[in-house]
């Protein structure tokens, strides 16, 4: 019937902490306008309910994962991330996600890219945003996905089976300014990037004590005035030019643990405080705590001659392991980071986008852009 907009065979997948559209690329435009258009009628925005669409009124619920095989021999698919903005008519390929990332693998699965392993299957991932690469290994008994388990992450309710997630260290160098201390805006940071832009910064640098709750950081005018002026030139800084329109690099704020981990953090996406912690965003976290001067060793308690480490957040913990070598410059680099996350399929079939050119005339009715 003319008008009627066409179906798109999509999965949606709980990633780790997040929740994502997951699409097999040929299934969407190639056209990257095309795509980003169909996209935002699906997901339901600009609207800061997305009430026409998938998304769910959050940044961590407002994402996208298109995969495809992969051409590199040294991996079975590609795998590009979109984060779909909530009140904006934009989307964004700048970051990778590795909440997402965690439900690739078993996707891969689902659609026929990779055949399932009798007992477990690991599938060889390559992040298009960045280049990086990452293996996911999870169960596939009688080789099917089978996502029961008892592995649980914090953020989420309920035990699922675990996805470990391994990155082999990444092309870019670790302190994309070749400091690992610097000063930007009056505040000490340490600018890093362990497969996510990352800028680390003492919660007491800022007069806050990297305790309060996501929503009181949020409601810090003050607060949010002072990290976007560091964003902005942490991320020219870090090569990534101009960051107002972008969602990277993310900021972290760290204070010492109270729940016996390593650290406490408070996590910038980049406006809204993390309910927890990105996979990518901790991993950033973790090879910084690791750094001798950094920014992190103050607050950071780490234990020695152990590799894996407890990062706190305002709901829980991730725990990840890192260890860091040198470049033959002396300067800091990973040698593996290795994470423990689950996914579980939601739904799979048909979602329906809203009309061409139908985008609401009002896109903040309840109050302004954050």
């Amino acid at each position: 019937m003319s008008g009627v907009p066409e179906g798109v065979p999509c999965l949606l997948m709980r990633g780790g902490t997040s929740k994502g559209a997951y699409f097999l690329a040929g299934d969407l435009p190639a056209e990257p306008a095309l795509r980003d258009d169909l996209l935002l009628r699906i997901m339901g925005s600009p609207d800061e309910r997305q009430i026409d669409g998938l998304g769910g009124a959050h940044p961590l619920t407002s994402k996208v994962a298109v995969v495809s095989p992969s051409a590199d021999p040294d991996t079975d698919v590609d795998y590009l991330f979109l984060q779909v903005a909530v009140d904006r008519a934009a989307v964004s390929d700048r970051q990778n996600c590795g909440n997402i990332l965690a439900g690739v693998g078993p996707f891969a699965v689902e659609r026929g890219l990779v055949a399932a392993g009798p007992e477990r299957t690991s599938v060889r991932i390559r992040m298009v945003n960045s280049g990086d690469r990452a293996t996911a290994t999870f169960p596939t008994p009688g080789g099917r996905v089978d996502p029961t388990g008892s592995a649980e992450i914090s953020g989420v309710p309920g035990a699922a089976a675990p996805v470990l997630i391994e990155f082999p260290p990444g092309p870019r160098p670790l302190l994309p300014t070749g400091s690992v201390r610097e000063e930007i805006e009056g505040v000490e940071v340490t600018c890093v990037d362990n497969g996510m832009p990352t800028v680390l910064i003492a919660a007491a640098s800022l007069q806050v004590t990297g305790y309060e709750s996501p929503a009181a950081l949020e409601g810090d005018r003050g607060l949010a005035g002072r990290l976007r002026a560091i964003r902005l030139e942490a991320g020219r800084r870090m090569g990534l030019g101009d960051v107002t329109d972008t969602t990277v690099p993310k900021l972290t704020l760290l204070a010492p643990p109270r729940e016996g981990g390593a650290v406490t953090t408070r996590t910038f996406i980049p406006v809204r405080c993390h309910p927890s912690i990105g996979v990518l965003g901790a991993a950033g976290v973790a090879a910084g705590l690791r750094m001798e001067g950094s920014v992190g060793a103050g607050p950071a308690r780490l234990e020695p001659g152990v590799d894996r480490m407890r990062i706190e957040h305002p709901t829980g913990f991730l725990d990840i392991e890192t260890s860091l070598g040198s470049t033959p410059e002396g300067l800091p680099s990973v040698r593996r980071t290795a994470v423990v996350r689950t996914a579980r399929k939601i739904f799979d079939g048909t979602v329906f986008p809203r009309s061409a050119g139908t985008a609401p005339t009002h896109p903040h009715p309840l109050g302004e852009q954050r």
